[in-house]
């Protein structure tokens, strides 16, 4: 990644007083520049060998469908000049239709659903696209602030060449009401940038009956780059 080329206000402060986490875990020491190049032939991550059917289904593994409203998202990698990111491998966790998390640590009074795990991975094709099915992730207290309350959001982790080459990011669901009170989402400076994060409804996308379909497209770099690090 190439820090220089993104533009002002894209990614979101180190240390947002608001984001409360952030004050006791963000650095407070001036970053580093690592020039020294990684090691490719130790770090080449096998990534075709480690998909499994159905990964990219996550309605797909349990004993019957969980509950929920059922989506596909789709939508293609690219860089700064549009060119498709192929071959890269992309995980994609997320919370319940509860808003729970199956996670030992999450202990929000809300079930667990036994059909859903919650996370998959995926490959992008040589356009750069990929294509997830899931259930629409609820809302769900986090503790930060009084009536603190996550937006409903999938989680994305994009892989380069590399398994050190990894950029995180959120994808949130159009009109969420939350979405001013949420000090993740407010932590990016730029209000185009924060629009980058929210998915498109797509009646092309859309599967007849069965699910509703939402694009969600990554820009890597450059003035339209998507916001990472939340």
């Amino acid at each position: 990644m190439k820090f220089d080329a993104i533009a002002p206000g894209i990614y979101p402060e180190l240390v947002y007083p608001p984001y409360k986490s952030t004050v006791h875990r963000g650095p407070t020491q001036p970053l580093l520049r690592l020039d020294a190049p990684v090691p490719v032939s130790q770090n080449i991550a096998p990534k075709s060998r480690i998909l499994l059917p159905n990964d990219a289904d996550l309605t797909a593994h349990g004993e019957a469908a969980p509950l929920g409203e059922k989506i596909v998202v789709t939508g293609r990698i690219v860089d700064e000049d549009g060119k498709p990111v192929r071959n890269s491998l992309l995980e994609v966790w997320q919370c319940n239709a509860a808003g729970r998390y199956r996670h030992k640590k999450d202990q929000h009074d809300a079930p667990l659903d036994p059909n859903f795990n919650g996370w998959g991975k995926m490959m992008t094709d040589d356009d750069g696209r990929y294509r997830l099915i899931t259930i629409k992730p609820g809302p769900y207290p986090w503790g930060n602030h009084d009536k603190a309350w996550r937006p409903a959001h999938i989680h994305f982790s994009l892989f380069g060449n590399v398994y050190a080459q990894r950029l995180v990011t959120q994808m949130y669901f159009p009109s969420d009401p939350l979405f001013a009170y949420d000090p993740i989402f407010q932590s990016i400076p730029d209000e185009a940038a924060r629009q980058r994060l929210i998915s498109r409804f797509s009646i092309e996308e859309t599967v007849s009956d069965q699910m509703l379909g939402y694009e969600f497209d990554i820009v890597l770099r450059g003035r339209d780059a998507t916001p990472f690090g939340i």
